[in-house]
This record gives C-alpha cells, structure tokens and sequence, in this order.
C-alpha cells in the first residue's frame, strides 16, 4: 500500500487530537481505554503514532475520539477555530 503523506504526516487531525486530550487531563493511556469501551482497538502506542502523525486515522476513529474527547470532528480536522 503506498504511503499518502499531507504536508509531511499521515493526518491530519493527531495535533488537535493531543490538544484535546491535553486539554482534559488525559493520558494517552486514558484515551486508548476510552476508545476501546467504545469498541475501537487502541493502545497508548496507537495514540502516540497518530499525535506524531506517524499513523493514518481512520473515519470511524476519528467520529470516536471527537466523541469520548468531546469536540467536534469538524474542529478535529483544523476546519473549525
């Protein structure tokens, strides 16, 4: 599979993903646990390669992490300020 990469990562969204989580004092422990009560598969190594923007995220990952994060995928994706 080739490699896409956006102005040098593979997302767009681990920025606001580590700010959001920052900004409700989680771990990236803490919000690899959330999302897998909520049945997405992650680890704290996974959240950490798509904070990096090492990793692509998926759609139905990034609906569940605006979600346990309580922000909206619009902002999520730097389409929102």
């Amino acid at each position: 599979m080739k490699k896409f990469l956006y102005h040098g990562k593979k997302n767009i969204c681990g920025d606001r993903i580590r700010l959001a989580r920052l900004g409700k004092r989680l771990s990236q422990t803490d919000l690899a646990r959330m999302l897998q009560l909520q049945g997405v598969p992650a680890e704290r190594d996974i959240i950490s390669r798509m904070e990096m923007g090492d990793r692509l995220v998926t759609d139905y990952e990034v609906v569940t992490i605006a979600e346990v994060l309580d922000v909206s995928v619009v902002w999520l994706l730097g389409k929102e300020e």
